[in-house]
Formats: C-alpha cells, structure tokens, sequence
C-alpha cells in the first residue's frame, strides 16, 4: 500500500489547487484525524484471548475482516464490555469469517494481518499472507517448528513485506534500560544468565484423553486442527491449554521465552547457540514436561564473552544470590532475569520490569547510563508505523524468527535428553551434527492439505 501522510496530502493539494482554494479545517477533520489514505486495512486471524488486545491494539486503522474457527468465540468476542463504542462499530462492520484461506482470497483490501491462533497454526496463516504481500504480525512464539521460522523469515525478506512478532516485552521501557545499563558496562563483561519463569500454568506431562465427546456445532474443528495430525475435539485441548500439547503447543519454553529469553538475547546479541542440553520431569509422547531445565552454550560474539544462559519452569528457579538482600522478591510473581557479570548482577522481571544491579551498593552507586535506544509506541503501533513509513519494526522476523528457533532447540533438547549427548547446533546446515536422530523435530509433517 502506498500512503501519503497529511503533510504531503496538503501540499500535493495546494500544487494541484494553485492557491485557488482553502480547505475548511472540519473538512480535512480534528485532533487525532487519520486520513483514509493514510489508514491501513487489517484482517484479524483469533479473535479472543491474545487475539482480542491485539486487534484492539489495532482499531485505529480500518478491521476490515476479522475470522475465528469458533462462532462462539466470535460472538463473545462481539459483545465483550471491554470494548469500546468506537471499537464496536468497526467490528461490526468487519466481514466474518471461520476460514482464513476464504478471508485472504476474498478481501482484496486487506494490506496485513494479525495471527493470533494456537501455535501450530501461525506459520501456515502467515505464510499465505507472506506470499500475498500482506504486512503480518504474529503472535508469541512465532512459529511450531524450527524450519518454520526460518522460512517465515525468508520469505518475508523475499516479500518485502513488515513483521512483527507479538512480544510486547520488546517495546517497554524495562527492556531498553536492561540493553543500555549492560551496554553502558553497569555489571561488567556478562558470562552467565539464568532465566524463569511460573509457567506451565496449564496441564502437561499427561496422556491425550481418551474420550471423544461431540464437537460444539459453533466450532470447526477440522480448521482448528490445521496442520496438525488428526485427533478428536476435546475440551483438554481447546480453549487455552492446548500449549501443552507437542502437536499444538510449545510448553512453558515457547509460551514465555519469548519474553523472557528477549531480555538477554537483545542485551547480550546472543545469536545461535553452540550447544544446548536440557532435563526435566517426566513426559508424554502427547505433552511436555511439568518442569524442566535447559542450559544453552553461546560462543564469543564480538565484545561479548562466552555466555553459558539457563532456562528453568514448572517452579524451578536458579539459587538466591547471596548478593540480594533478604525480603526482595527475585524478579516479580511471573519469572524473572538474573545476568551474572564480571563485576556485579542485573535483575528484572518478566518484561524488563525494575531491573535491579546487585548487590544494592552497586545500584546506589550506579550513574544511569543515557537512554540512547529510541522508545517504542507499543509492540502493535510500533508495527503499524513502520508499514506507514516503509521502515523496519524492531522484533521484525530477521530477529524474532532466531530467537523463537533458539525457544524451540531447547524443546528438542529436553526431548533428547534421553541420548545422553549434548547436542552440537550447526545453524548453518541446520542440523544437529552429533546426534541426527533429533533433526526430525527440526520440523514436522503437515496433515495432507496444509503446506507452507
């Protein structure tokens, strides 16, 4: 879509009107006008859960379709109180849809979408739109699999086209003073990080039920299976706790690495690891693990050292500092960052959120770095402005779609702990050179009629 921002709209008019006429103020519209030239038109994929605050986030610009597999869905969707009167009337007046292959072929306006759908879903939806040259942002975590990340991310590159992936921890201000005060040398060369978190806060480590109870008449259930092996409907695994489902989800790593693992992978420029290996609790060939631990090797990356980053969920978390002084919470009630550096440690919560240099004389001494990272809108302005403007939203996929592969090889690792091997990472070949037993969970096989 190509825009004309309002200052350019007025002086092409004043070229065009030679001086002729003057265009009253009601006309060209009031304090927070956006003109229909200069307003994109947005299809929403998921409606409900993540889906509702993204496409609120949106509702500046024109909804023009919204789809959901689930009528039900929609229709709570609809009347929610959360929103608003505006909000409401530019729902209404979106097509509807249950399927989006029928929504992207039909509504030949939509400039881009938001993905907003179980996690074994995104890559197909997004991918579609890709190939259409429809501007997408995804949800957390980007994609299912491995290779879907990185075909995601080529072909955006290909296409053109902005991304973003829906970690809105990226955009607020916690984030930026993590990245400046590292930067900036608060805690020295950092060599070691340690990241939790509260989740799963879902079932995982049990068997698929057994049980085939009738599907709702409001819900396609064959749509929301997408790519996935086929099973029956069941309500242990739609709505919400399909995360912790190997076929639908991506476990406590996938759900919340995203946020968490963000805070060190910008900070540190992380990349790809060396090695990783992982542990935990007992599995099903159907569901991750209720706890785990995963340990990653990054090699030197420029001025940083090697980093050794440990990943723990399911209530594990790394030892107390003797550093933090007792009756301060490590982190904040969803999980939390500890960066370990040659002359002190760093902590914050889930997003970011009041990072902290230990032990406390450090930070009472601490001269605040300047804020030289530019601040961010919101994860979803952010993404709208840089269609506008034909610039590059931050967590576009040439980063997030690293980051969600480095989430996803920690979930192989666990997988394989039972080789006994570390296991090597060659992103290169992407492949596993030492153990090419646990290259197939690099990607999967997509249930016949679905394809990249």
């Amino acid at each position: 879509m190509k825009s004309l921002t309002r200052r350019e709209f007025m002086g092409r008019s004043a070229v065009a009107a030679a001086g002729l006429m003057i265009v009253p103020r009601h006309v060209l519209g009031g304090k927070g006008y956006q003109a229909p030239s200069n307003t994109l038109n947005i299809g929403c994929v998921g409606v409900m859960g993540k889906g509702q605050s993204d496409i609120a986030s949106c509702s500046t610009e024109n909804i023009v379709a919204v789809c959901d597999v689930d009528d039900e869905m929609m229709a709570k969707f609809m009347t929610d109180g959360q929103n608003t009167s505006e909000q409401l009337a530019k729902y209404e007046k979106a097509a509807k849809y249950s399927d989006f292959r029928e929504m992207l072929d039909k509504e030949k306006s939509i400039d881009a979408i938001t993905v907003s759908t179980p996690d074994h879903n995104h890559a197909v939806i997004a991918m579609m739109a890709i190939k259409m040259g429809k501007h997408v942002f995804v949800q957390k975590p980007l994609t299912h699999t491995v290779k879907e990340a990185r075909m995601l991310a080529e072909e955006a590159k290909k296409a053109g086209i902005v991304s973003q992936m829906g970690n809105q921890g990226h955009s607020k201000e916690g984030a930026r003073l993590v990245c400046e005060w590292i930067w900036d040398g608060a805690i020295g060369p950092v060599h070691e990080v340690h990241v939790w978190t509260n989740r799963p806060i879902w079932p995982q480590g049990i068997d698929a039920p057994k049980e085939t109870p009738s599907c709702p008449p409001t819900l396609d259930w064959n749509l929301w299976i997408g790519p996935a092996p086929w099973r029956y409907f069941h309500p242990a695994y739609h709505p919400f706790a399909w995360r912790g489902w190997w076929d639908f989800g991506t476990g406590a790593l996938g759900d919340m690495g995203a946020h968490l693992m963000d805070q060190p992978f910008w900070a540190l420029d992380l990349g790809h690891p060396k090695t990783i290996q992982g542990s935990s609790t007992q599995f099903t060939k159907d569901s991750y693990p209720v706890a785990e631990t995963i340990t990653y090797e990054f090699p030197a990356r420029g001025k940083f050292p090697p980093t050794r980053l440990t990943w723990y969920d399911g209530g594990l978390a790394p030892t107390r500092p003797k550093e933090l002084e007792n009756g301060r919470m490590m982190g904040d009630e969803g999980g939390g960052v500890l960066f370990v550096g040659k002359k002190g440690m760093l902590m914050c919560g889930t997003y970011g959120e009041n990072p902290r240099l230990l032990p406390e004389k450090l930070m009472q001494d601490y001269k605040r770095a300047p804020k030289t990272i530019p601040r961010s809108p919101g994860i979803h302005e952010e993404w709208i402005a840089a269609i506008k403007e034909g610039k590059k939203s931050t967590t576009d996929f040439s980063y997030s779609a690293t980051l969600t592969e480095v989430m996803l090889l920690g979930n192989i690792a666990m997988r394989m702990a039972v080789a006994k091997t570390v296991l090597e990472w060659d992103p290169v070949k992407m492949e596993f050179p030492n153990l090419p037993e646990a290259n197939p969970y690099l990607h999967k096989e997509y249930r016949q009629g679905w394809s990249l």
